[in-house]
């Protein structure tokens, strides 16, 4: 039996992710890893993470990764089991349909994982759970007697309906569909039988509060490191976008910017480079470089350069939700950005002070020109963006909501603990 915990020992807290969060290499992995950290201060932090191969990173082995996060507690890695089979890929679609169950549920159903979990249970006393996005819901019933922090990196039925309305395939689409109303189901049942779901901004929240009347559920945005990401002086020309084409609303606003939007700013703007940051495969690659002052770079290992370099950062985004890390940087940089409302959706956007917002191809690519045109007009927009993200959007402001929010559920549940035993 575990030996009764000193008051003043810091709690423990389980921490359960879908992915391994380091190196930070793209938006939840930023996000996760600030979180940690932040938590790091109060908690002894035991991590058990699943890991998907990804190529952006495949320099680093698991061991160094798991280095990266040594210094925020002890963590343990678990590969995704389809990794390493095409028919368990298929197998577990196929499980899904079948059972009328959300996909995920399938995807990480891992033997290996279940185990450690369980001696995780057995082993420590856990104060609290940190269960990274609903990707992990088929864990939930083994929790049932602790609390559990749910955060949403988005709405993630919500974001496969859209997905599914803009799939032109009938078969793609019904079965997104599928899979966005079989979510929902999972959010309905569990969003109210966890202790707190962690929203990334207030119109996610409100969502979450229509999906399942009665969940508790408060607003945790998504921030920036304002010392990496800072401005810097020299001479500025062209546009930028970041974001890699494998996630579903990046690949659709580079579509879409290159079909309806970069037309129209070659008539405004005939020299003007673009230059689109991000993984792309190589078709796209192939396919969108012949297009005149357009560059497709393919995975970086640090986008400050390329931004610090542009006049004009651009999120020409039509499919989304949660809040975008990609323009918190570019605002924190001190960068002017033109976006959809999509695209800054959950920010502390106003058009025409931090912000330019476009709804159409000719006003996105009107605004676009209006900058590259106007450095004033640019620095106006990035002296108030940089404000606006020291103000709301530092992860040190955001340390102290992070501490309102989790220190109250672990006095709750030591006082049942103490309660019981005694």
């Amino acid at each position: 039996m575990a030996s009764a915990q000193h008051p003043r020992e810091r709690p423990t807290l389980l921490f359960l992710s879908h992915r391994l969060p380091y190196p930070p290499h793209n938006g939840a992995a930023v996000r996760t890893l600030n979180i940690l950290r932040l938590l790091a201060g109060h908690f002894h932090i035991v991590g058990l993470c699943f890991d998907r191969r990804d190529p952006a990173i495949r320099c680093l082995s698991v061991e160094e990764r798991l280095t990266g996060l040594a210094p925020y507690g002890r963590f343990r890695v678990y590969p995704i089991p389809q990794d390493e089979s095409r028919m368990r890929f298929l197998w577990d679609h196929l499980r899904s349909v079948l059972a009328n169950r959300a996909y995920t549920a399938y995807l990480h159903d891992s033997k290996s994982y279940d185990s450690a979990l369980a001696d995780t249970l057995k082993s420590e006393r856990i104060d609290l759970v940190h269960m990274d996005s609903m990707d992990l819901v088929r864990f939930l019933p083994r929790l049932a007697t602790l609390p559990v922090v749910c955060t949403h990196h988005n709405v993630e039925s919500g974001l496969l309906l859209r997905r599914a309305r803009a799939e032109r395939n009938p078969l793609r689409r019904a079965y997104l569909a599928f899979q966005a109303q079989r979510l929902r189901k999972e959010e309905q049942y569990w969003l109210p039988r966890v202790a707190l779901n962690i929203a990334v901004s207030d119109q996610d929240r409100a969502e979450f509060e229509r999906i399942a009347p009665g969940a508790r559920v408060a607003t945790l945005p998504n921030g920036v490191d304002t010392e990496m990401f800072r401005p810097e002086p020299g001479p500025r020309s062209g546009c930028v976008f970041v974001g890699g084409t494998t996630w579903f609303p990046n690949r659709d606003a580079l579509e879409w910017f290159v079909q309806a939007i970069l037309p129209i700013f070659r008539q405004l703007e005939p020299e003007t480079p673009v230059v689109w940051v991000g993984r792309a495969t190589e078709e796209e690659r192939r396919r969108l470089q012949r297009l005149p002052g357009f560059q497709l770079t393919g995975y970086v290992d640090d986008i400050r350069p390329y931004v610090h370099r542009a006049a004009c950062f651009i999120a020409p985004l039509r499919v989304g939700g949660g809040t975008r890390l990609k323009i918190l940087d570019a605002w924190a940089m001190g960068k002017a950005v033109v976006s959809t409302p999509i695209g800054c959706e959950g920010l502390a956007a106003a058009h025409g002070e931090n912000i330019l917002l476009a709804t159409t191809p000719q006003e996105f690519a009107e605004a676009m020109a209006r900058v590259v045109r106007d450095p004033g007009l640019a620095e106006r927009l990035g002296t108030a963006a940089r404000r606006t993200v020291e103000r709301l959007y530092s992860w040190e402001v955001l340390g102290e909501r992070l501490r309102e929010l989790y220190l109250p559920l672990v006095r709750s549940r030591q006082v049942v603990a103490d309660g019981s035993a005694g």
